[in-house]
């Protein structure tokens, strides 16, 4: 089909006894931002190198573009996880050759190369070599190798290593420039405020399998308790609508029986005159999603 950039179907990869990737089955849909997840060793890095065509699975279908891994190499972008620049290397004659290599002409690598060293608040470094460079800057020059080209997909592992808080929006940012101009984005991270912050789709592996797959929203709002947060904190004592109630920074999350649906107890407040000046239903981070589905999977395996 052509909306689907990706196609990942019953994967499977060993690295002798050790089993790194487990039937693995995702879908990667055009022009969205695609989390691929997971604790350290899950399986996440093997699965870009698949499909990038750096190794070989040992069974299951991958599709890239389209096509096996490899063959559309020159419409894909990719940040590998480890660094490889030239360090001896000033920053545009590292990105002009990587521009060659990818087909570019010497004049069209220099100018892309200069629009996204600027985009990226790098310009003024742009004749300084690669290795007076922070490990943050580094990084930020390894992601516009990975754009010169300008790929229809970007895979990304692990965008924001190394990155200060500021960097992390500039790059954020970037990787929603990419999305409107329609490009296709999938990334790895294990920061997952980020990935909550950018990505329409997941999908956790933890041991190589597939734990959590789908639309971001659907899964927050699975794992999501049926409360909502109020400001500012009021008091409930004696409704039975209302399970618990606690309050931080003058928010206050009330926890709601099953029986009730959220939009009838906000009714119920505000015809009683409370003074409400904010609302919103409670929402799990991703980050407490992501330990709790792991450590549920591997209490399960341990009998």
């Amino acid at each position: 089909m052509d909306d689907l950039v990706i196609q990942v179907d019953q994967l499977q990869k060993s690295f002798n006894s050790l089993v790194a990737v487990d039937h693995l089955t995702f879908q990667v849909n055009q022009g969205e931002i695609f989390g691929l997840l997971g604790p350290n060793g899950a399986g996440k890095t093997t699965t870009i190198r698949i499909l990038m065509d750096i190794i070989k699975a040992d069974a299951g279908a991958v599709r890239v573009l389209g096509n096996p891994p490899g063959v559309a190499r020159e419409r894909i972008g990719y940040l590998p996880e480890e660094r490889g620049l030239y360090r001896g290397l000033r920053v545009d004659e590292t990105l002009v050759y990587l521009g060659q290599l990818k087909g570019m002409s010497s004049p069209a690598a220099k100018k892309r190369a200069a629009e996204l060293l600027a985009r990226v608040e790098l310009a003024e470094w742009a004749k300084n070599k690669v290795q007076e460079l922070s490990r943050g800057m580094q990084q930020k020059v390894q992601l516009i190798a990975s754009l010169l080209h300008d790929p229809d997909l970007v895979i990304l592992d692990e965008p924001f290593q190394g990155l200060d808080p500021v960097n992390v929006e500039v790059v954020k940012d970037l990787i929603r420039d990419l999305r409107a101009q329609g490009k296709t984005i999938a990334l790895s991270a294990h920061e997952m405020s980020q990935v909550e912050a950018l990505c329409e789709r997941i999908v956790l592996i933890d041991h190589g399998k597939a734990v959590l797959y789908g639309a971001l929203a659907d899964i927050k709002k699975q794992f999501s308790p049926n409360a909502i947060e109020i400001t500012p904190p009021l008091s409930f004592d004696g409704w039975v609508e209302v399970e618990r109630t606690e309050t931080h920074d003058h928010r206050q999350l009330i926890y709601l029986t099953k029986e009730t649906a959220p939009r009838e107890f906000l009714k119920k407040v505000l015809d009683r005159g409370m003074p409400i000046e904010q609302f919103e239903m409670a929402s799990t981070p991703l980050d407490q999603i992501f330990v709790q589905v792991v450590t549920d999977g591997r209490k399960t395996e341990d009998g």
